[in-house]
This record gives C-alpha cells, sequence and structure tokens, in this order.
C-alpha cells in the first residue's frame, strides 16, 4: 500500500503510463488550457540506495540506460527544461564513491556517468545528478566540473545537464556560487534542482560522533527555509547560466518563489514528489504559466524501504509543512509564520559539548577531523610524513626493582593529593592529546601501521578516556558521609591501592594504554606502564605527555621488554598491587595463575581479552544494512580488534543474497599502504602475526568453503586478503583468528536456540543483532551472555561513556572500561567511623532540641 503511495510504477514503462494519466487529469482540471511548456513534467528516480558491489553498480547502470532509452521513444522533446528526464545517484554507479577513493571515483565512475549524459544529450532529455551526504559535496562537485569540461566539447548546446543543491547545509549558498561558476567557466547552462535536504539526522549524528567543529547542516527548521530563499534568490540571478527548479511542498515557499522569479522575469519550475503535496500543488497547477515536474520513484516495492523512511520521517516531523497542514489544531498564522520572525540558537549542544553537564562537570568531546576534507585533512598528511618512530630501550629485571621500589615510595605523595587536583592533571593530559592528534596519528601509523581513520578514531578515544574518568573521579571518588545513629559521624573515603601494573596490547597503542593508565593514576595509585612490544614509541610518547601535565616522575614509569621477562617481572614484584590488562586469553590466565601463586596480598586482576563475537542477522534485515556492518566489523583495522565480527549467522532465507553482496563488497576494499587515505586494510602487525593468520586462512581454504577474497597486489609488507568462509555448524569454530578473516553459517529454525548455541562457545565480548522486529532483538539481547550488544550498526568503535566497553566469560573479568564502575576497582575503600558523643554528650543533638523550644 505504501509502495503504491509513493511508487509511481514498478517499472519505467508502468511509471510512464502513470505519468501519462496524471498528465491528462491536469488538461481536464485546466479546461484544456495546458501546454508543453507549462504542463505536467516528470523526473524519473530508479529506486535504491548506493551500490555495495560493482554488481550492484552495473545493475543501476543498466536500469539508468534503459531507463533513458525509453523516456526518449515515448517523447520528442523541444528542450531539455521541457522534457521528462532522469535523476541518477553517483553512489548508486560506483560501489567506492567518497572522497578516500578520488582516484577510482575518476578512473570508473566517470565512464559510466558519461555514458548517461551521451543518451540523454542525443535524446535532448535531462539529467540530473541527485545530492547526497555532506562527506561526498566537494568530491560531487569536482566530479561535476569534470563532467561540464567534457560536455562542453561534445555537446555545447545542450542544456540538460544538472544536480540537486541542498538547502540545509550551511554551506549550500556557496554550492549555488560554485556552480554558477562551472557554468560560466564551461559555457553552458545547468539546471538546478533546489531541495531543502533528506538526510538531516544522519548528518546530524555524523558531526557528534566525528566531534566535528560545528554541524553541516542548518539544526532549525526555519534555517533551512531561509536559506532555501536566500538560494533562490541566487539561483534567479543566475538564470542566464542556471534553470532554477524549486522543490518544496511549503506553501509559504512556494508562493516566495513565485514572486521572486516572476519579479525577474526568470524562466523556472516547480517541483514536488510523487505521493506528497498533493493537494498544495492541486491550487499551485490551476495557473497555467507555473510548470511542475514531479519528481518519481520507480521500481520494485522491495526496494523502498530507505526512501520509504525518509519520506514518512518528512511527513510526520512536527515541523513539517505537510504535516501541520493536516493538523486542524494549527492556524494558518502560525503554519504560514515567516521564517525570518524567529532566531535560535543551534538546536543542540555542538558536537564539542555534546555530553551532558553532570555534578557541575561539562565533559568536551574529544576534536576529530573530517576526512573528506582535504583542507582539514592536510595537518594529518603533513604529521604522517614527518613521523619518525624514535627507539625505545628495553628495560632490564633489575630495573623493574628498582622502579617498582621508586614508584611504591611515590604512591603515598600522590594518593594524598585531593583527587580534584589529580582530575585536573589528567584532564590536563586530555587536552595536550586533543591538541597534539595529527602528531600522534603520524606516530601510530608509522608504528602501529594504522590506516588514517583508525588513527584520528584512536587518538579521540584516548582524549575521552582522560576527559571522562577526570569527570567520573570527581563525582565517584570524593569523600561520601554515610547516614547513621545520632551520636555518631560515617565516612566512605576511597584510596590507591599502591603501584598498579597496567599491561597495554598492540592493536590499541595510545587508546588502551593511556585508558589503563590514567584510571590507575586518578584513582590515586603510582603506575608501571608495560606496553606491548610492538608499538613502545606511542607509549613512551604518551608518557611524556602525562608527565608534561603533572604527573610526578615517581608516580608514572614505562618499562618496555618483553612479556616473559618483564612483565612476569612486573606482576611478580611484591609491590604490585593491581594489576589492569588487555590481550589474549591465554596470557590473561598465565598472570591469573602467577597472582595466584604469590605470597602476600590477593591483588585485583582487571582483563579485558578477546572473543569469538558473532552477529546474528534474520530474514528481516536489510541486506545493504547487514553488509555495510559485515565489513566494517570484520574488515576494519585488519580484524585486529578484540571487538571484532568473527562469526556471521545469516538466516538461510537471504544468505546466498547476503553472501553475494559481501563477495563483491571484498572486491572492492584496497589493501595497501596505511598512509594513503585510499587505504581500507593496512598490515597485521608484525611476522609473527602474519604467519599466524596465513597459515589459517590455508587450513580454512582445505577445511571450509572460501566465500571470496580481496585480491590485491603486494605493495607493503605482511599484507593479509581480507577473506570470509563458510563453515557447517556454529561449533566449527573453535578459535579467534586475529586478522582480516570471516566466518559464515547459515541457520534456519529457532533463533533462541542459535544464540544458546553462541553462548556455549564461552566468550562474551560483543554481539550483533540485524533485524527489523524489535521484540526479537530485545529478546536475544537478553539471552545473550554477552558485554556489549549492538542492534542494526557495527560491533566496533565503543564510544567512552556512551558504550562502556568489557566482556564476560572468556572474554574479560570487568568491571567496563569508559564506564561509571570502572574506577572503583583500582581504589581501595575505608570507611571511617567516628563516637561524636565520646566526649561526653551529643552537642549538635543538644543544640537541636534548644533551637526547637
Amino acid at each position: 500500500m505504501l509502495g503504491r503511495q509513493f511508487v509511481l510504477g514498478r517499472t519505467i514503462a508502468e511509471a510512464m503510463d502513470e505519468a501519462q494519466d496524471q498528465r491528462k487529469a491536469l488538461e481536464n482540471a485546466r479546461r484544456g488550457s495546458a501546454d508543453a511548456a507549462t504542463g505536467l513534467r516528470f523526473s524519473y528516480d530508479m529506486l535504491g540506495e548506493g551500490a555495495r558491489t560493482e554488481h550492484d553498480a552495473e545493475r543501476y547502470l543498466a536500469s539508468y540506460a534503459n531507463a533513458i532509452n525509453a523516456i526518449a521513444r515515448g517523447q520528442v522533446a523541444a528542450s531539455p527544461e521541457t522534457a521528462d528526464g532522469i535523476s541518477i545517484k553517483l553512489s548508486a554507479l560506483f560501489s567506492r564513491y567518497e572522497d578516500g577513493q578520488r582516484e577510482r571515483v575518476f578512473a570508473e565512475l566517470l565512464p559510466r556517468v558519461w555514458a548517461l549524459i551521451e543518451q540523454a544529450a542525443h535524446a535532448n532529455l535531462n539529467l540530473t545528478i541527485d545530492a547526497e551526504e555532506t562527506d561526498r559535496l566537494e568530491l560531487s562537485l569536482d566530479v561535476l566540473d569534470a563532467l561540464a569540461a567534457r560536455i562542453a566539447t561534445a555537446f555545447p548546446q545542450w542544456t540538460g545537464f544538472g544536480l540537486a543543491v541542498q538547502a540545509y547545509q550551511t554551506r549550500a549558498l556557496q554550492v549555488v556560487e560554485a556552480v554558477a561558476a562551472i557554468a560560466r567557466r564551461h559555457r553552458l547552462r545547468f539546471m538546478v534542482r533546489l531541495v531543502k535536504g533528506a538526510y538531516w539526522d544522519g548528518e546530524i549524528k555524523r558531526a557528534q560522533e566525528g566531534g566535528l567543529t560545528g554541524y553541516p547542516v542548518f539544526t532549525h527548521k526555519e534555517h533551512t527555509d531561509i536559506s532555501y530563499l536566500a538560494c533562490a534568490r541566487a539561483l534567479i540571478a543566475h538564470a542566464d547560466v542556471i534553470y532554477p527548479q524549486f522543490a518544496t511542498h511549503n506553501a509559504g515557499t512556494i508562493a516566495a518563489i513565485l514572486q521572486m522569479a516572476r519579479a525577474k522575469s526568470a524562466a523556472f519550475e516547480m517541483q514536488r514528489l510523487h505521493g506528497m503535496g498533493e493537494g498544495v500543488y492541486r491550487e499551485v497547477m490551476k495557473d497555467p504559466t507555473v510548470a511542475c515536474r514531479v519528481y518519481a520513484p520507480v521500481g520494485e516495492h522491495r526496494d523502498l524501504l530507505a526512501y520509504l523512511v525518509r519520506r514518512l520521517l518528512e511527513n510526520g516531523a512536527n515541523s513539517s509543512f505537510v504535516h501541520q497542514l493536516a493538523d486542524a489544531a494549527v492556524d494558518v498564522e502560525r503554519l504560514l509564520a515567516s521564517p525570518m520572525t524567529s532566531a535560535r540558537a543551534p538546536a543542540f549542544p555542538m558536537p564539542a559539548y555534546l555530553y551532558p553537564v553532570d555534578h557541575g562537570l561539562q565533559r568536551r568531546n574529544s576534536t576529530g577531523i573530517d576526512l573528506a576534507v582535504i583542507a582539514d585533512r592536510a595537518p594529518l598528511d603533513a604529521a604522517v610524513a614527518a613521523a619518525v618512530v624514535p627507539a625505545v630501550r628495553e628495560a632490564t629485571t633489575g630495573e623493574v626493582v628498582a622502579t617498582m621500589a621508586k614508584l611504591d615510595d611515590g604512591f603515598t605523595a600522590w594518593n594524598e593529593r585531593p583527587v580534584t587536583e589529580r582530575a585536573a592533571i589528567v584532564r590536563r593530559a586530555g587536552d595536550l592529546l586533543d591538541a597534539r592528534l595529527a602528531e600522534f596519528c603520524g606516530l601510530l601509523v608509522k608504528e602501529g601501521r594504522k590506516t588514517l581513520g583508525d588513527c584520528v578514531a584512536e587518538v579521540r578515544e584516548a582524549v575521552d578516556f582522560c576527559r571522562y574518568y577526570a569527570d567520573q573521579a570527581q563525582i565517584r571518588l570524593q569523600d561520601q558521609v554515610l547516614p547513621g545513629p545520632t551520636g555518631e559521624s560515617n565516612e566512605l573515603r576511597m584510596n590507591g591501592r599502591g603501584v598498579f601494573v597496567c599491561i597495554s596490547p598492540w592493536n590499541f597503542p595510545l587508546a588502551i594504554f593511556a585508558g589503563q593508565v590514567v584510571a590507575a593514576l586518578v584513582a590515586g595509585n603510582a603506575v608501571a606502564a608495560k606496553p606491548a612490544e610492538q608499538t613502545p614509541a606511542v607509549a613512551a610518547r604518551m608518557v611524556g605527555l602525562l608527565h608534561e601535565a603533572g604527573v610526578p616522575q615517581d608516580a608514572l614509569a614505562l618499562l618496555h621488554g618483553p612479556g616473559e621477562t618483564i612483565g612476569a617481572a612486573l606482576t611478580a614484584d611484591p609491590r604490585c598491587a593491581g594489576v589492569c590488562f588487555t590481550g589474549s586469553t591465554q596470557v590473561a590466565k598465565i598472570i591469573q595463575r602467577a597472582l595466584a601463586h604469590k605470597d602476600g596480598p590477593i591483588v585485583p586482576f582487571i582483563a579485558e581479552t578477546g572473543g569469538l563475537n558473532a552477529m546474528i542477522v534474520d530474514s528481516s534485515a536489510l541486506p545493504e544494512q547487514v553488509v555495510d556492518a559485515v565489513v566494517q566489523s570484520a574488515f576494519r583495522s585488519a580484524g585486529q580488534r578484540c571487538s571484532a565480527l568473527r562469526l556471521l549467522v545469516v538466516h538461510g532465507a537471504i544468505a546466498d543474497g547476503v553472501i553475494e553482496m559481501i563477495r563483491g563488497a571484498l572486491a572492492v576494499l584496497n589493501v595497501g599502504d596505511p598512509a594513503l587515505l585510499a587505504t581500507d586494510v593496512g598490515p597485521v602487525i608484525d611476522d609473527e602475526a602474519y604467519t599466524n593468520v596465513s597459515r589459517n586462512v590455508a587450513r580454512l581454504k582445505k577445511d571450509a568453503k572460501l566465500l571470496g577474497e580481496t585480491p590485491f597486489a603486494a605493495t607493503f609488507p605482511r599484507l593479509v586478503a581480507p577473506a570470509a568462509f563458510e563453515l557447517g555448524a556454529i561449533a566449527d569454530l573453535k578459535d579467534e583468528i586475529f586478522g582480516p578473516v570471516l566466518h559464515v553459517v547459515r541457520w534456519n529454525g529457532d533463533v533462541d536456540a542459535v544464540m544458546r548455541e553462541i553462548n556455549v562457545l564461552g566468550y562474551g565480548l560483543t554481539l550483533g543483532i540485524q533485524t527489523r522486529i524489535d521484540s526479537r532483538a530485545q529478546r536475544l539481547a537478553r539471552l545473550a551472555k554477552v558485554g556489549n550488544v549492538y542492534i542494526n550498526r557495527n560491533m566496533i568503535g565503543a564510544v567512552v561513556g556512551v558504550q562502556p566497553f568489557g566482556g564476560e566469560g572468556l572474554s574479560g573479568t570487568g568491571p567496563k572500561a569508559g564506564g561509571p564502575h570502572y574506577l572503583l576497582r583500582f581504589c581501595a575503600e575505608q570507611t571511617l567511623t567516628v563516637n561524636t558523643a565520646a566526649a561526653g554528650g551529643n552537642a549538635a543533638l543538644l543544640a537541636g532540641e534548644a533551637g526547637g523550644h
């Protein structure tokens, strides 16, 4: 039913028949006064979101080409402006339409678009490039410029090429000017569709998650309305090189457009979406001088979901004109109020102030970099080019003893500092790190072999740890007065335990290292920090930064060396008051046994280990969304995350289609040098890891079914091709392969039984659930013996204070890192009880009684 409401036809032929019926209805309504110049026009949109594979892209290309041929056969166009046309999405024509793949975009996407342009130009139809997300804006303008240069030579008289501009973007007016400049430079005339924008909530979320300096879109509807009018005025002013097309269902906006355009005697057209705004345009189209075009989706109803959700959200939003028009409680004055009468602050706090004030503390969000903006990326590129990995001297076992003694001596003074003072130092460290993001990214690329996106995310996580734990210390570690009987005071005090040994992994050499160390420090402990053998330089740079921020030399020391010697000596030292470890389950058990055999106090052991992390996909899940989540979760960071997806359990009804899409997605990944923005998957960390992963892949190629593998040329050391294998059963997965290897199992029958089988594996770190049935998702989450459950998204990238991270079973001891309970494990608790009546009476009680009479 909804498909019929919002889709003009399931095929282009069906859609064109429906379009013809609508044209006849308009002519009848106008009593025969409609003509070709002002009649009803259509821009057909072949349904489908961005391609995930090259097969998808070829299918969309064929669909567009078939539609253009059908439109050309169905009418003789006097001009592109009066003809029907087609709207295309560049992301549908190339599976990697993103700024990081610029070279491939120009090499592979442009020829496909050009083939469609040739068809449309020969038929004298119009072809409009639809607007997409903001992170593709600069790339889209560069593509437009390149295509315009070619059109200027091949079809200089054709005026049917165009694009959509989104008024909700804060750069919308500059985009209009840039498009006009491109048209003038190539002596062309473009058709420009002005829309308000369809990805608003996604743009807001992306800016918040990315820690951007501001929002790329306006945060109030009336501000978008003002921007729309400003852009409309600019388009009309450029009418010599632009044919303006105004897409809106707002009667006030329509009236303003008609007034502005007629005052300048400019040619223009109005546009509406099929299935929306029909009542408003029924009135508009009574004027035979107004031309209108219908943006008409075409396709099978099963392809409608993403488009439909955007339309329903627009219709249902309280601020929507269409919604308010249908609401009898909204009077005309309010409905048609000028957007100029209201000037409000942003609807949301800026991304830097995303987190609310808690106990009077405002935790600032870490600062990110928009890698899609070339100017923003420049400092990062420079830092990577300049980065040099310094040598870090290995400690000896004798130095371990001396250092532990020094830290033990320094512990008392550090612990006696007020918690607010320790928190201020840790917070200062976070600010210093935030300001040096590019520098640390350069070191992470060179030493940790991380891709640029992973580097930015890791530095931001380390900053978040500093700021979050500083705030949590001030909130949770202050002395607390407890209730009790009269004549007695009771107080709970939190102190450091002594010298904490923090052992961190190479896969997050900054974020996990910093998180462990600052948590122990802010709780009042001295810290002996042992980084992974592969990444000591990043750790040493962070220790230097903490000392610069004010941590005393005798409260924090770095001890680099092999786990078998230095790590073992640290945990065996009698002054070790606690151990915080992130790494493999096997090493965690070795540490656990060593601590159990020590004489002296029983010390706490905080461990976060690996997992056989699964994702359950049912038959209601959206395949494109599933594949996006799978590729990110299984192959980002070359699969070297403890949270990475290892086991995809997909329902048999959709398994073939999902597997085919994963195979196609694997085929277009870039494997190579992590310093290059275009690289999706970099190398594994060292020769030992390379040998281990390669051996397991070779075994799987014999024992399992290879579903897909990324082809690449070995231009960089220790590269492993991302691969997916099909297993017969969940129980066939025995061990974690710490690399870009995905195992796939099909399921049918009882999904609860599938969840129980996953629980039997014994690990419990992360779980993904992909379903459109909310009750099922919630039930599976309750059944799961897993620390972090992610529904309808990827399974990696837990955010400090938002998704506290840590598992159970074979995946760790807890408490969760980045959560409100983490610091307590680093503390010793002391209850102080004072008998205040011991001096001979309860003075406070007597004073209260005296005051009451």
